[in-house]
């Protein structure tokens, strides 16, 4: 048994009252919250480990609901183009030249950038080598809800990526078999379907009755787009949220990410059913795929976490400057300084991803029994003084730069800024070495607007 006491911070517990304390502390055992607050320094053990966490605030760790871990690597290659460049020319080409390393080199980048942002969970979205993100997080230590993306139809696949119905499902089968609940059960295998673009309705309905019946999650882009809409309301004569009604498809297991170009219906659809969102306003900016219905859907009850999407179309995995595009976005859309505050924002970045992430009775907020997942912030920067509202300040002033220590599963992942789990210098020239040798495989052009002399 080890103990681990952070004492003397500016406590942020994320509980149901939403307690704070302006000098609390916090007893880990091994990977479990024992005490929270203010309690009897007597019950720790004498060879406990102690952090003075002074001047600094603890507060849960960040969820982050949509993450690509495999297009880490393809930072840069697909900036101010039109979506279905950026899927057809740029990424899918670069994605699917992936070999296993490559994988492991994109996802290891990732975690190491998640971790140094304040995310202790994430969920990947769907990449193709799953086993390479399970070694990834198992070696960075991070919680995770992994995916592979499945795809039976649509156009412009790569030929590497073309399966029928039955191979996408023995492969989800075979992955959640071999992986959920490995790594100390900090790994989750959930089911992904693409997009409505790339799914049959067999994938679709078969997908929801194994997530059902193996109790685990489906992570999946809806109403990501205008055209998408309108190609299922060709094929189906209702839009993307009706039709998967229809099927059956809508529960409290289905994380819609984006949902950008929802009606008023569909967002009652999601209430109904219990769907959870992930809203990611860096990459809808970016990409161009909208402003997605927040207050709305927070108004009625929605769990609507925040995403950062992949490093090509966001092209930070910075959720700390996602919270702050969240609560501006929306503030600018309705017209509406009230929308969205900070407090808000904070819950959609950790209780409320724990509850996208079905993990709310073990994470999301500090308490006792749940895992040991937190992060400390130091707001000693010239871009974050004074400290007049800490709330405020961690989602208007802050970014991952005073993200200053991550723990997970009661191990610390990142000390004051030194990342712990992997030799970040030998990462990144692995990264440097192996994005470029990717690239030329893929043989992806990228048009120069400047003229560039060697």
């Amino acid at each position: 048994m080890s103990q681990l006491l952070i004492k003397n911070a500016y406590l942020i517990t994320m509980n149901a009252d939403r307690e704070v304390y302006e000098t609390g502390s916090i007893l880990i055992e091994n990977n479990i919250i024992k005490n929270v607050g203010k309690f009897d320094i007597n019950i720790v053990d004498k060879d406990a480990e102690i952090y003075d966490a002074k001047g600094k605030i603890l507060m849960p760790g960040l969820v982050n609901t949509h993450v690509h871990l495999s297009q880490q690597l393809g930072r840069g290659l697909a900036d101010d183009v039109v979506l279905l460049t950026w899927l057809r020319e740029r990424i899918w080409p670069y994605e699917s030249s992936f070999n296993y390393d490559d994988s492991l080199i994109s996802s290891t980048a990732c975690c190491v950038e998640l971790i140094k942002s304040g995310v202790t969970t994430f969920l990947e979205s769907g990449g193709q080598y799953v086993d390479a993100m399970v070694e990834a997080v198992d070696k960075t230590g991070l919680r995770a809800c992994l995916a592979k993306s499945v795809m039976d139809t649509g156009d412009g696949l790569p030929e590497a990526w073309q399966k029928t119905t039955d191979e996408e499902i023995n492969t989800q089968l075979d992955l959640f078999h071999k992986f959920n609940n490995t790594s100390n059960e900090r790994i989750k295998i959930w089911f992904a379907l693409r997009t409505i673009f790339n799914t049959t309705e067999e994938l679709l309905v078969k997908t929801k009755e194994l997530a059902d019946k193996y109790n685990t999650g489906i992570h999946m882009h809806i109403a990501e787009i205008a055209d998408e809409i309108s190609f299922v309301k060709q094929n189906n004569g209702v839009g993307t949220v009706e039709y998967l009604d229809k099927l059956g498809v809508l529960g409290p297991n289905l994380l819609a990410a984006h949902t950008v170009w929802l009606t008023h219906k569909e967002i009652d659809l999601f209430r109904l059913h219990d769907v959870k969102v992930s809203h990611n306003p860096a990459a809808a900016m970016k990409v161009v795929l909208g402003f997605a219905s927040i207050p709305e859907m927070l108004e009625k009850g929605i769990p609507v976490s925040i995403g950062t999407d992949g490093a090509p179309s966001n092209n930070r995995m910075d959720l700390m400057r996602d919270m702050y595009l969240t609560s501006l976005i929306h503030k600018g859309r309705t017209l509406n300084p009230t929308v969205v505050p900070a407090e808000e924002v904070l819950e959609m970045a950790t209780i409320n991803g724990a509850k996208c992430a079905l993990l709310e009775k073990e994470i999301g907020s500090l308490e006792v029994g749940k895992k040991a997942d937190m992060i400390i912030l130091n707001p000693d920067t010239i871009h974050c003084l004074p400290m007049h509202n800490p709330i405020g300040n961690i989602v208007y002033s802050m970014t991952s730069e005073n993200v200053d220590s991550t723990i997970c599963d009661g191990k610390w992942l990142m000390k004051e800024r030194k990342v712990l789990v992997v030799d970040e210098s030998e990462l990144l020239n692995k990264v440097k070495k192996q994005a470029s040798k990717i690239k030329d495989k893929a043989e992806v052009k990228i048009p120069s607007k400047f003229k560039i002399i060697k």
